[in-house]
Order: structure tokens, then C-alpha cells, then sequence
């Protein structure tokens, strides 16, 4: 019986995003699904998961949820073992982690700026490390890493932000150099603007509001932008575009 392919999103949150989840990585798991995919989810707590799993399960997919902690190896290490163990040959592997947060640089601790740095660009290393490991001796696969404004330019109180999105941007780049000519294809989409999340709604009623005019992003939409990275033929990979609403200014 031949092994189903599998994806793994770390970073993953529910089917709408809160102020812990992300909807961007629900919606790319459950597109992934669509198309026969086992979804491979993680996040430090597995248990919060359970809707997102539930809401692919209903749908006719397959999904597991795993918790991992992606700032510490050998977690990292365990989780793509257990995959290609139990699950089936991972063909994609998307990191999805944030860390976004704001602070003056007066006020930016060294915990803060640690902790940042650790979620975005340590726990990006290791991710892409290990999806690596288990496509290079097949000489195929996709690895997505989100990029924000952020990954470009560094603002007025997002210091600890910026630094790490640009690790992360670097990292990208330099294993789509180091991989690509061996099969695998490395991308790093730009997402530049608000995202349609209960987080957002609740928090910036305002900003919101642009939703009934297409002014904020659909996960949904991002989710159908990363299949299509995925299904690229190797002659035409993308490795950086941007994605943002009609009205972003940039």
C-alpha cells in the first residue's frame, strides 16, 4: 500500500484565527487536504488543534495534530521523524510562526528580544533543517517560509520583529540557493497587510471594516497562493512575491 503524501504547517492555528491562533496556517492545511493530503499540524499545544482537525475530518481529509515546541531540536527531530513514520513521505513543510510584537527599543527586553528571535528564526532553521533531511533523498519537495513587511524593512518599534523576519528571509534564501538545484524548492511569500482573524476583528474594529471591500487578506486566498507555489513546475519556481490587498499602500 503506498504511503499517502503528507504536509506539515507548523504554526498552525484554527479554522479563524484568535489572538493564539492563525487562521493563514488552518487554511493551508485544510487547502493541502483538499487535494488528498494528510495535514500535519503542530503547535506547542496539540489540544488546541482539535477544531482545526475536526473541520478537515468533516470535509472527507486527513489530519493529525502534534504538538511541538519548533524552538527546541529535539522535539523538531522527533516530530519529522514520527511524520515519515507513521503518516507518509513529506512533500511540503510550511512555517507559519509569527512572534510578532512591538515595543520601543527602549522597552525591548533581552527576553523579548530572545523569545522573538527564537519563534521566527531559531524555530525556521530547525524546520527547514530537518524538511531537508527527508526530501533531499528523494530530490523533491516544496518548503514555504511566510515572510511579512517586516522580512524587508524595519519600522519605528518592531526591532525585535524585523531582525528576526530578516533572519528568516536570509535562511530562505540561502537553501533555495543550496537546495533548489537538488529538487527542492524553498519560498518565502511576502504577506504585506491585516488578515482576516477574529484577532483582527475584535482588536482593530476599524481596520476590520475594510473586509466588506476586499481590503484585507482571506486566508483562504493565501492558502490557494502556497498549493500553487507547491505545483509549480521547476521551471518556472517562484522563490519571493508579495501578497497584499488592492488598497496597502507599500
Amino acid at each position: 500500500m503506498t504511503a499517502r503524501k503528507a504536509i506539515l504547517v507548523v504554526g498552525a492555528g484554527d479554522a479563524t484565527g484568535d489572538a493564539t491562533g492563525d487562521a493563514t496556517g488552518g487554511a493551508i492545511a485544510k487547502r493541502f487536504a483538499r487535494e488528498g493530503y494528510v495535514a500535519c499540524v503542530a503547535r506547542r499545544n496539540a489540544d488546541k488543534l482539535s477544531p482545526l482537525v475536526a473541520e478537515i475530518e468533516a470535509a472527507g481529509g486527513s489530519a493529525r495534530a502534534f504538538g511541538c515546541d519548533a524552538r527546541v531540536e529535539e522535539q523538531v527531530i522527533e516530530l519529522f521523524a514520527t511524520i515519515e513514520r507513521e503518516v507518509g513521505p513529506l512533500h511540503a513543510v510550511i512555517f507559519n510562526i509569527g512572534a510578532n510584537v512591538q515595543f520601543s527599543i527602549t522597552e525591548t527586553t533581552e527576553r523579548v528580544y530572545r523569545k522573538v528571535w527564537e519563534m521566527a528564526a531559531l524555530a525556521g532553521f530547525l524546520t527547514g533543517r530537518e524538511a531537508a533531511k527527508v526530501m533531499l533523498p528523494r530530490g523533491q519537495g516544496t518548503i514555504i517560509f511566510t515572510g511579512a513587511t517586516a522580512s524587508l524593512r524595519g519600522r519605528a518599534n518592531f526591532s525585535a520583529f524585523a531582525s528576526a523576519k530578516f533572519a528568516l528571509r536570509a535562511l530562505a534564501q540561502s537553501m533555495a540557493r543550496e537546495l533548489g538545484p537538488q529538487g527542492i524548492h524553498v519560498a518565502h511569500p511576502i504577506i504585506d497587510g491585516a488578515i482576516d482573524t477574529a484577532f483582527i476583528r475584535d482588536t482593530f474594529p476599524a481596520l476590520y471594516q475594510r473586509k466588506e471591500q476586499d481590503g484585507i487578506l482571506n486566508p483562504a486566498h493565501i492558502a490557494d497562493t502556497y498549493w500553487q507555489i507547491h505545483c509549480q513546475p521547476r521551471d518556472c519556481w517562484v522563490h519571493e512575491l508579495d501578497l497584499r490587498p488592492w488598497t496597502e499602500t507599500f
